[in-house]
């Protein structure tokens, strides 16, 4: 009992114990603040490539791209349709997009995809913004420019498909969800996004809402090639709904050559239906998604039929990615194994007569993670060194409990002598200044796990206040750290060892100091005195 009693008098009467409960606190939250935000980058990283490449990918790591792919898929499908869910081509291209009104032109990457089968595969849908609230009314297929006019009670509305579409989303969602919406108000209609108004030559009376302009091929765009990043994290978007861009695009022969026509580089016109934000700027702020077939045959892809001078014959479709969403449960290497064994028993048969048989002798079957595995193996290393490196520096809340004890145990070493001449062991005494560290650890561990932890949930918010005062104060740039937002979650798992390791950091401090109180001996005591 008097061991419960000396410890937590210590504790509330010697103010000089507050510095060791102080450098437990900071060392605790530094090392939580850096563990959270290196892990949570390293989940971004692989959630955001599972989240855009599927559980395997297909490729040869050309623009050239290889054929027989749809063959491929179509096989196995049906030899496998416990293990595979769905597959689809990706075209990966080069290019240019040109808003024309700005007149503004920036370099491109072309991606072609099946929209429904990509949003099956992967989490693309989940970074449509329009899609969101407008469900089902996102296309790549022919669409005209939708405007906003008014109803017949003079209230702003949008087409009746996208109106419905919109009622329907907020009738479905929370109303937390439809607070959140963000809703144009600059243009007061009351509805996410930006649409153009009927133009006045083509309403003929009243501004009804509609579709107007000629039909073109849809285009979803990245968030960041198309909009502004506030402060506040929300977009301002530059262009209305349906907005023509032109496509320039760069394409190339099965030979890998630059393909050859008499007007240039081809364009072509299209408008704007969506946006696409995957959190990745290196993406998001260059990549344009377009109809699959469409740019197959813009790229020449399609299946294409060869000259007498060429020599003859036809070369097969292409493409240059086939992503792959495994169902649940289903081990993706042990799958990866058995694709890459049926892809070289599938392709010996149709290489013969290839004028570039490489293309499909070097495809690849990889996990997602094998896809990225530099990448995240970088930032597993740079998670490990920076941890090692704070957790070394907060070594010195050790040696300051260690310090503080030391100096404790001088001051006291009266009251250590009076209680081991009323009968306490040297073990008792030792563990009086043992649960004395143990307390320090308790008290800075738990107050730093709280600060660390509400720390980390609120630095986006720290560093857009910075940023306010001034941008150069910026510490997280979107176009270095690929991601546009400063990760911000805490792991239960993490906090909880980091705690452990506080207390036991403290222990550790006092043990030398407990040690010395041990070994004092009554009469000395009192003869010190």
């Amino acid at each position: 009992m008097y061991k419960l009693f000396l410890c937590l008098r210590y504790l509330r009467k010697r103010r000089i114990a507050f510095f060791a409960v102080a450098a437990v606190c900071l060392c605790t939250a530094m090392v939580l603040i850096v563990v959270s935000v290196m892990g949570g980058f390293l989940q971004m990283v692989r959630d955001r490539s599972r989240g855009m490449l599927g559980d395997l990918i297909m490729e040869n790591a050309s623009l050239q791209g290889f054929p027989f792919y749809q063959e491929f898929i179509d096989l196995m499908k049906a030899e496998l349709p416990d293990r595979i869910e769905e597959a689809t081509p990706v075209i990966i291209s080069y290019g240019v997009i040109r808003f024309p009104t700005d007149q503004i032109t920036k370099p491109a990457q072309i991606v072609g995809i099946r929209l429904a089968e990509t949003m099956r595969v992967n989490e693309f849908g989940k970074g449509l913004f329009y899609e969101t609230y407008y469900p089902g009314t996102t296309t790549l297929g022919p669409v005209r420019m939708p405007c906003v006019g008014f109803d017949e009670a003079g209230r702003p509305a949008l087409p009746e498909d996208l109106e419905s579409a919109w009622q329907r989303w907020r009738s479905s969602a929370s109303p937390a969800q439809v607070a959140k919406a963000p809703i144009e108000e600059s243009l007061r209609y009351g509805r996410p996004g930006y649409y153009a108004p009927v133009p006045a030559e083509e309403s003929g009376g009243p501004m009804a809402p509609g579709w107007y302009g000629r039909e073109l091929p849809g285009a979803i765009i990245g968030t960041d090639l198309c909009a502004r990043r506030e402060p506040d994290g929300s977009f301002t978007r530059y262009y209305w709904r349906g907005y023509p861009v032109t496509l320039t695009f760069v394409p190339f022969t099965d030979t890998g050559k630059p393909l050859e026509t008499g007007s240039g580089m081809p364009s072509k016109l299209f408008r704007y239906v969506d946006d696409c934000r995957t959190g990745v700027y290196d993406i998001d702020s260059m990549s344009v998604y377009v109809d699959f077939d469409l740019l197959q045959d813009v790229l020449e892809m399609d299946e294409q039929r060869l000259s007498e001078k060429a020599g003859g014959g036809t070369i097969p479709p292409r493409t240059t990615q086939v992503q792959i969403k495994l169902r649940p449960g289903v081990d993706p290497r042990q799958t990866r194994d058995l694709l890459v064994q049926r892809w070289q028993e599938f392709y010996v048969s149709r290489i013969e007569g290839l004028r570039t048989p490489e293309l499909i002798r070097r495809v690849m079957i990889l996990t997602w993670e094998e896809k990225q595995a530099k990448f995240i193996g970088a930032v597993e290393k740079e998670k490990v060194l920076v941890t090692t490196l704070f957790g070394v520096i907060s070594v010195v809340a050790v040696f300051l409990v260690g310090v503080i004890f030391h100096m404790i145990v001088q001051q006291k070493t009266r009251d250590i002598g009076i209680i081991r001449s009323v009968g306490a062991t040297s073990l008792g005494v030792a563990q009086i200044f043992i649960a004395y560290g143990a307390a320090v650890g308790v008290i800075g561990g738990a107050l730093g796990t709280a600060l660390g932890t509400a720390f980390v949930w609120r630095i986006n918010e720290f560093q857009d206040f910075l940023r306010w005062l001034d941008p150069r104060l910026e510490v997280w740039n979107a176009e270095v750290y690929a991601f546009d937002r400063i990760p911000n979650t805490v792991q239960a798992w993490d906090a909880g060892v980091i705690y452990v390791v506080a207390v036991l950091a403290s222990i550790a401090g006092s043990l030398v100091a407990a040690r010395r109180a041990a070994r004092v001996w009554p009469v000395e005591a009192l003869r010190y005195e």
